[in-house]
């Protein structure tokens, strides 16, 4: 996982481009088995024709998670605020994904740190868009509010000792240790 720093985040910086693929029928029945979406026009072959389809063809929840994946590997999967997304085209065997972001806006917040705004595009090799979406990042924040965590996280915690922002002061400042 690479994050960028808040301080490169402005309107236009984009993250590296990353490729999924090629898909196979074996990726759709792990997802399958992962999601829980059994529905058998993303695994039988039969079906799937018998349904009017060329093949079987992949999950949108898939692509969508091979892209919020690009974009918390970007941003930080504990930054994340909000994760929309809407389907455009479907994903057949053999296709290749590349998935990209953008920033779109930057909005400091309080002590919270800046929240940041980016559009997403998950691309079959074609050009066709499978998946557009958008989502908002929380980054910064513990910098930002003196080694404190972003209060939309630990709200009340008090600023960790030493200035840390460390996930196991954290835990001890929730679970203080217990016994005489």
């Amino acid at each position: 996982m690479t994050t960028t720093p808040v301080q490169e985040l402005t309107v236009g910086t984009t993250g590296e481009p990353r490729t999924f693929g090629p898909l196979t029928r074996a990726m759709f029945v792990r997802y399958a088995g992962a999601s829980g979406d059994f529905n058998p026009i993303h695994y039988d072959e039969e079906y799937a024709r018998g349904a009017g389809f060329p093949s079987v063809f992949s999950q949108g929840m898939h692509q969508a998670a091979l892209l919020s994946t690009y974009a918390t590997d970007w941003l930080g999967a504990e930054n994340v605020r909000r994760f929309h997304v809407r389907f455009r085209e479907q994903v057949w065997p053999g296709d290749v994904l590349t998935c990209e972001g953008r920033v779109i806006g930057v909005r400091p917040q309080t002590a919270d740190g800046t929240l940041v705004t980016v559009e997403l595009t998950c691309t079959r090799q074609t050009g066709g868009v499978a998946i557009a979406g958008s989502a908002d990042f929380l980054v910064g924040g513990c910098e930002a509010s003196g080694g404190r965590f972003p209060s939309a996280l630990a709200p009340g915690l008090p600023p960790a000792p030493g200035g840390s922002c460390s996930p196991s002061t954290r835990r001890s400042a929730e679970f203080p240790a217990s016994g005489p």
